[in-house]
């Protein structure tokens, strides 16, 4: 167990990853931070196949998505805006609304998700 405000080294390798994926096999999620601790900061590596399509359901109110576009480009829908990414672009956005990632390229797309929900982690 680790004392209060003691912050413990947590090596992530990625052959030893699970990766989650859509039923389709055109989506997928790696978490990037150790399961089992209630947080309310989450960080994921997600890919993207090309003309894929995903779409999130709301999450609980007040929660943030930072995203950033590492490879590929990606249409993301928020609240019925639609916003065009390219590899270097980020965008910050409430999440506690239906949103959806599209691919609209014939590369894969990889992105950097952190998601900030509100007082999630205290109790």
């Amino acid at each position: 167990m680790t004392a209060p405000g003691k912050v413990e080294t947590a090596v992530l390798r990625r052959a030893s990853a699970k990766r989650l994926v859509s039923a389709d096999g055109r989506f997928s999620s790696r978490a990037l931070f150790p399961f089992g601790e209630s947080n309310d900061v989450e960080f994921y590596e997600l890919w993207l196949a090309p003309h894929g399509r995903e779409e999130a359901e709301a999450h609980p109110p007040g929660t943030r998505e930072n995203l950033v576009v590492t490879a590929g480009s990606l249409e993301l829908e928020v609240a019925g805006q639609r916003y065009e990414l390219g590899e270097g672009d980020a965008i910050v956005f409430g999440a506690d609304v239906p949103h959806a990632y599209t691919n609209p390229g014939h590369d894969a797309c990889w992105m950097y998700l952190v998601m900030t929900y509100v007082n999630r982690g205290r109790g």
